[in-house]
């Protein structure tokens, strides 16, 4: 491991590609700390230390990890990258439903330029809303425990961190793009890793203040560590996860060439939906929790207080939100009938199987049952912090390391980075991160 990390420097365009990627997430996290005009940052700073303990539980929770803190100090780029996210996954659901958009799908590169277009101008409009609405919650001392965030409220201050905050998640949306092109690995993902990742030196300062003030036993910082490896270990190995389908290709002779003959696979991946069921669950059911702390409705308020973070009912909804959006994103991303009319055009058949409609019922029966322990998974990982947290006694920002979105995109993302780091050292015939096997992509 160590040898191949030194090898990284010894190739020029790869060293190149590495020092690029960190120079861009110095950027990046330089602008998580410019704060926003207009705002009030102690007074700021005071709300949240009141409400530390509950900021794992609600949607602001969710994008806080998601821009590295970046949103409870209101900086330029408070937004992060979420409206990039919600905007990606709204296309591809789009893509769907919308025939021209499942056209722009089917024509490679050109087609492609083309969704990722149209993805920006959602990123913005879905930058300008939020914001929007943001200035207008920062304006109100009621939300914020009757403290003055904004010294200076109306139209001004509102279009201010419009185009403030709009402005941030284009160039963050940059930065990743910047990542892509002339850095390694995937720009969008690594932006939202390191922002994952800035939470953990916060997370550490707990737990040597908890051990310094006798708050935690030495005993269980042991057991919080082997727990952590082994779901480290169980996530690696979910994620790496795949059913491979054997596809026999028939030869065709055309003029004196032969085609086709080969042999090869189809990869189902046990956890072919990510992290997108988990995001789409909490979104859903903190969403009650959100409003009531906007809007004081009695109706609002009975139904947050009865799904509160950790209680029965949240687990049981959470989890069960979390296996039907497995299922469904599954079925919108994978598409049985597509596969086999693809593989029926250019003379491909599964062994044993009919090309066609009884090819599709193959994939869509394997995909069902392999889908099924990828979804059971993801909500014990989904609900793995709330357990662990209240089992040993440990605030949420520790606990959120041992599991949820953030652990899986850690994860997955790294093992994504890895494999093209190693693509590289193979070409050039360095040893890989493994002196045995290969690291197997995600995709």
């Amino acid at each position: 491991m160590l040898q191949a990390l030194s090898n990284i420097f010894k190739i020029p365009d790869l060293r190149k590609k590495v020092l690029v990627t960190l120079g861009l997430f110095v950027v990046y996290r330089i602008g998580a700390y410019i704060p926003t005009p207009g705002i009030d940052s102690s007074a700021l700073a005071q709300f949240f230390d009141n409400i530390a303990k509950q900021q794992g539980g609600t949607l602001f929770g969710i994008m806080n990890m998601f821009s590295g803190g970046a949103i409870q100090r209101l900086t330029v780029f408070a937004l992060g990258i979420m409206p990039y996210i919600s905007a990606s996954i709204i296309l591809q659901l789009l893509t769907t439903v919308v025939p021209y958009l499942e056209r722009l799908s089917k024509e490679g590169e050109a087609g492609r330029k083309k969704i990722t277009q149209y993805t920006r101008y959602g990123t913005i409009v879905l930058s300008v809303v939020q914001s929007f609405f943001i200035s207008l919650w920062l304006e109100n001392p009621a939300h914020f425990q009757g403290l003055q965030i904004v010294q200076f409220t109306g139209w001004a201050f509102r279009l201010l961190s419009v185009l403030t905050l709009t402005t941030g998640t284009a160039f963050i949306m940059w930065l990743g793009e910047q990542i892509q092109e002339y850095g390694i690995g995937n720009g969008i993902s690594l932006i939202i890793t390191v922002g994952i990742i800035s939470r953990l030196p916060s997370a550490l300062y707990q737990v040597s203040f908890y051990l310094k003030t006798g708050q935690m036993d030495p005993l269980k910082l042991v057991l919080m560590a082997v727990i952590m490896v082994a779901v480290i270990v169980a996530v690696i190995l979910i994620t790496q996860g795949q059913r491979r389908i054997p596809v026999q290709y028939a030869r065709r002779i055309i003029g004196r060439k032969v085609y086709g003959g080969q042999s090869t696979y189809i990869p189902l991946r046990v956890n072919q939906a990510g992290v997108i069921p988990i995001i789409f669950a909490q979104s859903i059911i903190l969403f009650p929790a959100t409003l009531a702390g906007v809007m004081p409705n009695p109706l609002l308020q009975a139904i947050a207080n009865s799904l509160t973070r950790g209680g029965i009912l949240y687990l049981i909804f959470y989890t069960g939100l979390i296996i039907f959006f497995t299922y469904f994103y599954t079925a919108v991303t994978f598409n049985p009938i597509d596969i086999a009319d693809n593989m029926r055009k250019y003379g491909g058949f599964v062994p044993g199987i009919r090309p066609g409609k009884p090819t599709a019922q193959y994939f869509d029966f394997i995909l069902t049952r392999i889908t099924l322990p990828g979804a059971i998974f993801l909500a014990i990982i989904a609900v793995f912090p709330e357990l662990i947290g209240g089992a040993l006694s440990i605030p949420y920002l520790v606990a959120s390391f041992f599991g949820g979105t953030g652990l899986l995109i850690i994860v997955g993302v790294m093992l994504d980075t890895m494999r093209q780091v190693e693509s590289h050292l193979l070409m050039r015939h360095y040893e890989g991160f493994m002196k045995k096997g290969r690291i197997r992509g995600r995709r």
